[in-house]
């Protein structure tokens, strides 16, 4: 049950920790406990790169092309 509510967790946690640990070649469980240690030295600032991270993840491909697949101003 416990397996299973962390695979759960893993995949709808926007996977900004497991691109940063593929990137980086390290584990995957070394960057989220990254982000929990630097959520104490830095008073929960964290939150927002991390927030700022998925966004900039789940948008990459618009960010990179932004007018590639748009045919008109109005599909977005």
């Amino acid at each position: 049950m416990i397996e299973h509510a962390k695979t759960y967790l893993e995949h709808q946690a926007f996977g900004v920790c497991e691109w940063w640990a593929h990137k980086l070649n390290i584990k995957t469980e070394q960057v989220r406990l990254s982000f929990i240690y630097l959520g104490f030295v830095t008073a929960g600032l964290n939150v927002v790169a991390y927030l700022v991270m998925a966004f900039v993840l789940q948008h990459k491909e618009r960010i990179k092309r932004p007018l590639a697949k748009r045919s008109t101003v109005w599909e977005l």
